[in-house]
């Protein structure tokens, strides 16, 4: 189970969340066998978006992002409803990158800095929210700091990590995110700028102390609300019957009689549900 952690500082007038995403990443990695530069690619968009589904109101709520550049990864997809259960997946699990000078994942590489981020908020308007940037970097963090800035006019500081241990299992992934409130003094989008810094390499301060000691260790005199976030997949044999019914009844029997049976995956769980002719007949009966 992952953690969100939000509060008020610097005079009420900087909104913080500090994540802790590292089961969100390993369940990830579970379902999709990513590569550990392609788990730090989608580690760090379900953390972003785990934290943007934090400003979801409504029970039915749900937004989507996708990251569509021109790395070896493809496109990523990350979606997350108002309780917090995000899911995602990258089109390429298996692409690799060689390390940066660093000795980071080259998550740039894997995204790509040329393209798009798209970013859909149903939440229960007539039409949904429909917002688009440009990439930046393909490293996420930037990616998402660009999309608030020219899509929503909301400057966001924010670092986000995902550190992957020897075994191909995440040992660290969060994020920390700073938004100034309408009205914020220069002073304090100042102390902003002074304070993301800390958290250049915010995955290996998770490993040492988890999200809670960092609001401890950093913002100790402040108070916080405290969330669960999980991996959570909300694919159903309902919805994919609904699915079926869209693409019509000959069309699934001829399928069926050519192939033996209807398989669906589920893209973000691996989920497998099969149809036989019988379980076709039966979903078009009156």
């Amino acid at each position: 189970m992952g953690k969100i952690y939000k509060a008020l500082i610097f005079d009420g007038e900087v909104s913080l969340s500090v994540l802790e995403t590292t089961d969100v990443v390993n369940d990830a990695i579970k379902y999709h066998k990513l590569t550990p530069v392609c788990a730090a690619a989608l580690g760090r968009a379900l953390t972003a978006t785990a934290f943007m589904a934090t400003g979801l109101k409504n029970e039915d709520d749900r937004l989507s992002v996708t990251i569509k550049g021109n790395g070896l990864g493809g496109s990523v997809i990350t979606s997350c409803d108002s309780a917090l259960n995000v899911r995602g997946r990258i089109d390429n699990p298996f692409a690799d990158a060689p390390k940066k000078a660093n000795g980071k994942l080259d998550v740039g590489a894997i995204v790509g800095n040329s393209g798009y981020m798209t970013v859909v908020k149903s939440m229960g308007l007539k039409e949904p929210y429909v917002g688009r940037s440009n990439l930046v970097s393909g490293e996420i963090a930037e990616d998402f700091a660009a999309y608030y800035a020219y899509s929503e006019q909301q400057p966001t500081a924010i670092s986000l990590g995902v550190l992957i241990g020897k075994g191909g299992s995440c040992v660290g992934a969060g994020g920390v995110v700073m938004q100034p409130m309408p009205g914020c003094s220069e002073e304090n989008i100042t102390k902003i700028e002074d304070c993301i810094s800390n958290f250049n390499n915010v995955s290996a301060l998770i490993l040492e102390m988890g999200a809670k000691g960092i609001c401890e260790k950093y913002f100790g005199e402040y108070s916080f609300g405290e969330f669960n976030t999980q991996y959570k997949c909300n694919c159903s044999k309902k919805y994919i019957d609904e699915v079926l019914l869209t693409i019509g009844k000959e069309e699934l029997l001829d399928t069926v009689n050519s192939v033996g049976k209807i398989e669906v995956s589920c893209e973000f769980c691996d989920k497998k549900y099969f149809y036989s002719k019988d379980d076709i007949l039966k979903l078009f009966e009156v």
